[in-house]
């Protein structure tokens, strides 16, 4: 009998096989399979890591934590940006008109969440209409790298929390950007009641 070519020796065709046998051209088909699943289960890696950390967020807890420094790029008198994470609902940090950003820097890079918004002067519903509100705003999300994510906002006009789902990882900074506003008006300004935020524990 005939020796072996080289390629023949290697599984799986080193079995001797009759001419035309299809064993051949299956074990071609087996081995394109193999190196095709091999080759999406690294191109499909981020996208199942997603949906992995997705699913940690929902089954697991969430916790508060609270920014290391608040800054804003506008204000008005008796309503600084530290009133927007102060914990209360009856403070607010107050902008001039839309525009205005208020920034939220932490400690340590975190898992972000959820991201609770107030609008409003207060959670009563006369103060609440006192000033004007934010209804349409950016949440601008940095990670540690430098890399930033954006989520455009439309916001309910009425007094209590909204929450925005956004599971982003390694967060550093925190933006919200007010872009449009409702009750504006001769006298009054913008007021954003509170920015809490949630991390997975």
């Amino acid at each position: 009998m005939p020796k072996l070519p080289w390629w023949r020796t290697v599984w799986p065709f080193r079995r001797r096989v009759r001419g035309g046998s299809g064993r051949l051209v299956r074990g071609l088909v087996v081995l394109g399979a193999v190196l095709g699943l091999v080759a999406g289960g690294f191109l499909l890696f981020p996208a199942g890591r997603t949906a992995v950390e997705d699913i940690r967020d929902k089954l697991g807890d969430a916790a508060e934590i609270s920014p290391v420094k608040v800054t804003a790029d506008a204000q008005v008198p008796g309503h600084p940006a530290g009133d927007a994470t102060d914990g209360v609902t009856d403070t607010y940090w107050g902008t001039p008109a839309p525009g205005a950003t208020v920034s939220c820097r932490f400690a340590q890079p975190f898992r972000l969440v959820a991201v609770v918004v107030h609008t409003g002067a207060s959670k009563e519903p006369a103060e609440f209409r006192a000033q004007a509100r934010p209804v349409r705003a950016d949440l601008v999300v940095r990670e540690e790298d430098g890399t930033r994510h954006t989520k455009e906002l439309t916001l309910n006009d009425k007094p209590g929390p909204q929450t925005v789902r956004t599971g982003i990882s390694d967060v550093v900074e925190v933006r919200f950007v007010v872009r449009a506003a409702a009750g504006t008006g001769k006298g009054r300004h913008v007021a954003l009641g509170e920015l809490e935020f949630r991390k997975r524990s």
